[in-house]
């Protein structure tokens, strides 16, 4: 097993190559991978319209809900 580094642009993410030099794997920083996932979620959730809608309005919203008042709406305070 062999690591390559990519090229400048991603440097941090490294390739794994067989002994043939396919490549088989890749190393990623886990912040990289959090926003990989992250993005693969919001593809998931844009795919149904009702939840498209609401990910749209809450990305619309400028005010949020104080921690303490969602805690009495949910009835768990």
């Amino acid at each position: 097993m062999q690591l390559a580094f990519q090229d400048m642009k991603t440097p941090k993410v490294q390739y794994i190559t067989d002994n043939a030099g396919n490549v088989t794997g890749v190393i990623v920083p886990i912040d990289t991978w959090k926003d990989l996932l992250s993005e693969r979620e919001t593809e998931h959730l844009l795919r149904s319209e009702p939840m498209r809608q609401r990910l749209l309005e809450s990305m619309e919203r400028t005010e949020g809900v104080p921690f303490n008042d969602a805690i009495q709406k949910l009835g768990l305070g």
